[in-house]
């Protein structure tokens, strides 16, 4: 490891045994020191001289400043006026908070600011567009949370402008939304440190955006039904809920290979292992920072694919207005919230766990109340009150009876028991599956292979 001090710069060997006084008096020896120095990390963190290198973490390549504590200035004390008496401000829940509550306030003010007319809309426009650049600045504690809460503000903007309510270019009106956000994103992401923890965040928001706009963009050029961009992106949104979590986790290469039995390397010259097979040790720290990134992309993945549910689900079934279609878009809902709900057993996050078994409800829901005509206008002539309703409130009380046995299972053993685990990925399974031939259907593909052939 390297030991920076007054009286120079050291690479020293040190044994993974050793504890941080050694380091110091072997340091003070070579150096010419009267005696040891404290130490502290590159960023000033004070560390113990009583501890053991292997145990605070320190890896080959490591640097280590020893300080002179006569050396270091006294702290500056700052002058305490009225009302500037409080703790600083940490990036937390509270903030956090926070923002969600002025990201949804922007995304109101900005359809509010859609309803008026053209020449009035430029002031609140103005003022979305500035937030959302000010919030890219990385200036100040909040600046990790600040820059994922701005596209937010620049879609808020976008569609103050380009609002149009009409089916038909309601795709290209939200595509270009994203797209908004999406390059806001990406300018966070330069101004930001390359290893922000927002970079998950704001590589997500590429990602969706640029992706709902390239779709968006193809459906408008090739003349494509609405229908179909919705239920592509729901489609879409719920194959991801499965797959995310097998791209979320990047473990580094060398620490997944046995560089020993491949090639002798710099990484491999230097490490000193002590085990008898004389493989490479995973340090602590990296096994601590694969995690955390996995966290952040699992938490940003699943609160986009809650938001793209959100939207293409009542626009996919407000859109499909054939009955052929309708058969098929109230199936792929259906389906889909079935195949989310199961997929948010296999995840250990809370809050990620949360977002999908919302969606999963959230789909359901608008599924039983399309059918019971509770929304009428969602889908135009839909069924409502007669001679059906009876049969359909029937059906459904027999649905809730056997979800109240499910659930009872559920919060009786979980999904510990193999038994269950095993019916609940079959199901989910064919919930996937029903889901993805409903999508031939809700498109109107099967309608329009119908009127070919009759």
């Amino acid at each position: 490891m390297t030991v920076h001090g007054p009286r120079g710069v050291l690479d020293l060997t040190v044994p993974t045994g050793a504890t941080l006084s050694d380091v110091a008096r072997t340091y003070a020896a070579e150096a010419g020191l009267p005696a040891p120095l404290p130490f502290v990390t590159r960023t000033g963190a004070p560390l113990r001289m009583t501890d053991e290198v292997g145990a605070v973490g320190l890896v080959p390549g490591s640097m280590l400043v020893a300080v002179d504590p006569a050396a270091i200035p006294p702290p500056t004390r700052r002058r305490t006026v009225a009302g500037d008496s409080g703790p600083p401000v940490v990036a937390g829940t509270a903030s956090a908070t926070w923002l969600c509550v002025a990201v949804g306030v922007a995304v109101v003010a900005g359809l509010c600011t859609a309803l008026l007319p053209e020449d009035d809309r430029w002031p609140a426009v103005a003022v979305l567009l500035v937030t959302a650049l000010v919030g890219c600045l990385p200036f100040g504690a909040l600046a990790a949370q600040r820059v994922v809460a701005a596209p937010v503000f620049a879609v808020a903007a976008i569609l103050a402008v380009v609002w149009d309510p009409l089916p038909e270019r309601l795709p290209t009106v939200l595509g270009t939304a994203a797209l908004a956000g999406a390059v806001t994103a990406a300018i966070g992401r330069a101004l930001s440190e390359p290893d922000s923890r927002a970079e998950q965040a704001l590589r997500t928001w590429l990602v969706v955006g640029s992706a709902w706009f390239a779709l968006a963009g193809v459906a408008a050029l090739t003349s494509t039904s609405p229908q179909t961009v919705w239920a592509v992106l729901f489609l879409v949104a719920v194959l991801g809920a499965r797959f995310v979590p097998e791209v979320a986790v990047d473990v580094p290469d060398q620490y997944l290979l046995d560089l020993e039995r491949l090639a002798v390397t710099a990484w491999s010259a230097r490490e000193r292992p002590t085990g008898r097979r004389g493989r490479i040790v995973v340090p602590e720290r990296a096994v601590g920072d694969v995690a955390s990134r996995g966290t952040r992309t699992v938490r940003a993945a699943t609160t986009a694919i809650f938001v793209v549910v959100l939207l293409s689900a009542p626009l996919l079934l407000w859109t499909a207005d054939l009955p052929l279609d309708r058969i098929g878009a109230r199936c792929l809902v259906g389906f889909g919230g079935a195949a989310l709900l199961f997929a948010a057993r296999s995840y250990r996050h809370a809050l990620a766990r949360r977002l999908l078994r919302l969606s999963g409800v959230y789909s359901l829901a608008l599924v039983s109340a399309v059918m019971l005509g509770v929304l009428p206008g969602v889908l135009p002539g839909g069924p409502g009150s007669g001679s059906s309703l009876p049969g359909l409130v029937a059906f459904l009380a027999v649905g809730v009876a056997a979800l109240l046995v499910l659930v009872a299972v559920l919060v009786g053993r979980g999904w510990r028991s193999a038994w269950w685990s095993r019916r609940a990925e079959i199901a989910e399974a064919v919930s996937g599956s029903f889901a993805v031939g409903s999508l031939v259907v809700a498109v109107g593909f099967f309608r329009y292979l119908w009127e070919l052939t009759s």
